[in-house]
C-alpha cells in the first residue's frame, strides 16, 4: 500500500492484499535496481502510456513521441499521504530539469472510487498547481504496463527509451536527483546545476515527523483494523472506534444520521482523514478534539483552533498537527450532519 519505504510497502501490500492484478498484456520486467556509483542497469522498455482515460496539462503522450528525452513517470494518487509528501520533490525536479530534457508525467492511479472521476483529478491538479503532463489513469492501465504496486512509485527512462531506475515511496530524493543528472549528462546535457538540496514543503506536503508510531488505518470493511467495539472510552494505543449510523461498507463509512463520532488513540505529528460525501449531500460540518479539548494550537490546516471545520469535497483531511512533544493522545471527531463518508486514517 503507500508506503514510506520499500520494505513498508511491500509488508503492506502483502498485509492488505491491495496490489491491482495485472493485465493479461505482456509487459517489460522491472528488476530492482541499486545502482552503483555511475552504473546503473537497464530494466526494460518504456511500457505503453495507452491506458490513460485523459490527459491534464498535455496531449496524450507515447513512448515514441518522448524519444530523445529523459522521462520521469511519477505514480499518485490525490489522497495518499505519501503521494502528497513526494510532490514537492517531483515538481521542483520539473522545474529545474525542464530545459535540460526532462519530462515529468504523473500517473494519476486512484485507490478510492472518487479518485477515479477526472473532475476530482483536474481539481486535485489544479489545487495542487502541477503544471506537469498528468495522465488520468481511472482505469490502472497504465499501473498495469509498468507492472507498478505502490504509491509513490517513480520510474525514470533515458533518450532511448529504457527504463533505468525505481524507487518506490517516499525518501532517498538526492539519490534520484543525482540519477536525473546522470541520465540527462548521458544524453548531452551540459551546463547543469549540480546542486542537491533539501526542498522545502509547507502545510500538508511537509515531510513526515521523526516519532511516528501510528499505522495508516482503513475505516471500511475490506482493510479494517485495530476496531475496538463499543466505543472505547479508554483507547488503547492505536485503537479506534466509531458512534452513531455508520453503514460500512468495503472501502468507507457512511454516516446516515447525525451526529457520528470517530475517535482514535494515536502517536504521531499529524493526523489526516480522507474524507468525502454522499451523492448529492450538503457539506458536512464537524468539530475535533484532543484528549477532551479543542487542539488550540495543534490543530491541522483543515480544522480551526476551536476544532470546527467542514467536508466539502473528497480528499484528504489535515486535522491534527502538534507542535510541541509529541505523545499519545486521543483524537475524537464529532460530525454534526449525515453524509460524511470516512476511508482512512493516516499520520506524519
Amino acid at each position: 500500500m503507500k508506503a514510506q519505504q520499500l520494505l513498508l510497502a511491500a509488508i503492506l501490500t502483502a498485509a492488505l492484499g491491495s496490489s491491482i492484478a495485472a493485465s493479461g498484456e505482456e509487459k517489460p520486467v522491472l528488476q530492482n535496481a541499486n545502482p552503483a556509483a555511475d552504473r546503473l542497469p537497464v530494466e526494460g522498455e518504456f511500457p505503453s502510456l495507452a491506458g490513460a482515460a485523459g490527459w491534464l496539462n498535455s496531449p496524450p503522450l507515447t513512448p515514441a513521441g518522448l524519444r530523445g528525452k529523459v522521462v520521469l513517470v511519477d505514480f499518485w494518487t490525490y489522497s495518499c499521504i505519501n503521494s502528497l509528501r513526494n510532490l514537492p520533490y517531483v515538481q521542483a525536479w520539473a522545474a529545474k530539469y525542464k530545459d535540460a530534457g526532462l519530462i515529468v508525467i504523473g500517473a494519476h492511479s486512484p485507490e478510492f472510487g472518487f479518485e477515479k472521476d477526472p473532475a476530482n483529478v483536474e481539481m486535485a491538479v489544479r489545487d495542487l498547481k502541477l503544471t506537469y503532463p498528468v495522465a488520468i489513469d481511472s482505469n490502472h492501465g497504465i499501473w498495469q504496463a509498468f507492472g507498478n504496486e505502490y504509491w509513490p512509485a517513480d520510474y525514470l527512462i533515458d533518450g532511448k527509451g529504457r527504463v533505468r531506475y525505481h524507487h518506490y515511496g517516499e525518501g532517498d530524493y538526492a539519490e534520484s536527483e543525482r540519477i536525473i543528472q546522470q541520465l540527462l549528462r548521458e544524453n548531452g546535457a551540459t551546463g547543469l546545476n549540480a546542486n542537491i538540496g533539501p526542498i522545502s514543503a509547507p502545510g500538508i506536503e511537509a515531510p513526515p515527523g521523526d516519532d511516528e508510531q501510528s499505522p495508516e488505518t482503513y475505516v471500511g470493511s475490506a482493510h479494517g483494523g485495530g476496531f475496538a467495539s463499543p466505543f472505547p472510552a479508554d483507547p488503547a494505543l492505536n485503537q479506534w472506534g466509531s458512534s452513531g449510523a455508520w453503514n460500512i461498507g468495503a472501502e468507507s463509512a457512511l454516516l446516515t444520521a447525525a451526529p457520528g463520532r470517530l475517535l482514535f488513540r494515536f502517536h504521531s505529528r499529524d493526523l489526516h482523514l480522507v474524507l468525502g460525501l454522499a451523492k448529492d449531500a450538503r457539506p458536512v460540518h464537524f468539530r475535533v478534539t484532543l484528549d477532551g479539548s479543542p487542539p488550540g494550537s495543534d490543530h491541522g490546516v483543515d480544522s480551526a483552533p476551536d476544532g470546527t471545520g467542514e467536508v466539502r469535497e473528497p480528499r484528504l483531511y489535515q486535522l491534527v498537527r502538534q507542535k510541541g512533544q509529541i505523545r499519545d493522545r486521543t483524537f475524537e471527531i464529532e460530525f454534526l450532519d449525515p453524509g460524511v463518508r470516512a476511508y482512512v486514517f493516516t499520520f506524519g
